[in-house]
């Protein structure tokens, strides 16, 4: 296959300039059965220094709106703490607020031990991984980062979510162009075959439209739920240096 990627492991390449860096905020509005249903944030912050390793900070959330709420309220949030320098996390917090579901996980990487400690339900255990293990928000910036937008490339990664190793597959189908609240834009249609349900709520697999440019930004995202689908699209992009607005999300 074209461009593959096989298993990530530590050390895979990754690009020497990031397609995101600390202050990038995006943020989405998603749309179920043609109306707007919630809001997501996607955002990169400075975690600290762990020694003379900087760390990075990847917050996402999604909230629905009121009047979703009043038949099934959303509110989920995940931090995920991470070494920029090879995009492995190193710890995440899962805030799960859906319908009457109330859930808190925390994991622990141990990427050198192979190893992970979880912290669910008031019970802590410690589950083996294999090398290379990313996390359900880690995941989507390592793909963002190492993958070929060559169509047929692909990458395949292990990602431990809900106390399971799972394998993840991630696709290049097309370079289509793609109309949204930014405009035209050439994107990268990537398919995510997904074996776990993620903060999206899918039944299945996501899309996601990545801008096929250096900075690689996801515009849209498209995943199948129990009725119908939802659609996640851009509508801002903030930059701690340079602020960008709804009207051009992507500039």
């Amino acid at each position: 296959m074209n461009g593959a990627i096989s298993w990530a492991e530590p050390g895979s390449p990754l690009p020497t300039a990031r397609s995101f860096q600390v202050g990038e905020q995006l943020t989405y509005e998603i749309s179920w059965l043609n109306m707007t249903a919630g809001t997501a944030v996607m955002a990169v912050s400075d975690a600290g220094m762990e020694g003379d390793r900087p760390l990075a900070k990847l917050i996402t959330t999604a909230q629905s709106r009121p009047v979703i709420s009043k038949f099934f309220p959303v509110d989920n949030r995940v931090e995920s703490i991470v070494d920029p320098a090879t995009l492995l996390p190193e710890h995440l917090v899962f805030k799960r607020r859906e319908g009457k579901k109330k859930e808190d996980i925390e994991y622990t990487f141990h990427q050198k031990d192979g190893k992970v400690t979880v912290v669910k339900g008031g019970e802590t255990e410690i589950v083996e991984m294999p090398p290379g293990t990313q996390d359900v928000i880690s995941c989507l910036y390592f793909a963002r980062s190492a993958l070929s937008f060559l169509p047929g490339s692909s990458l395949t990664m292990n990602v431990f979510h809900d106390k399971k190793n799972r394998k993840l597959d991630v696709r290049v189908e097309e370079i289509e162009t793609v109309s949204g609240p930014w405009g035209e834009v050439e994107a990268a249609r990537v398919l995510v075959v997904m074996p776990f349900q993620g903060l999206f709520l899918n039944q299945g697999n996501i899309r996601v439209w990545f801008t096929n440019d250096d900075r690689r930004i996801p515009v849209r995202m498209k995943a199948k739920v129990i009725i119908g689908s939802i659609v996640a699209d851009l509508v801002s992009r903030w930059l701690a240096s340079s602020p960008t607005q709804s009207s051009s999300p992507i500039q």
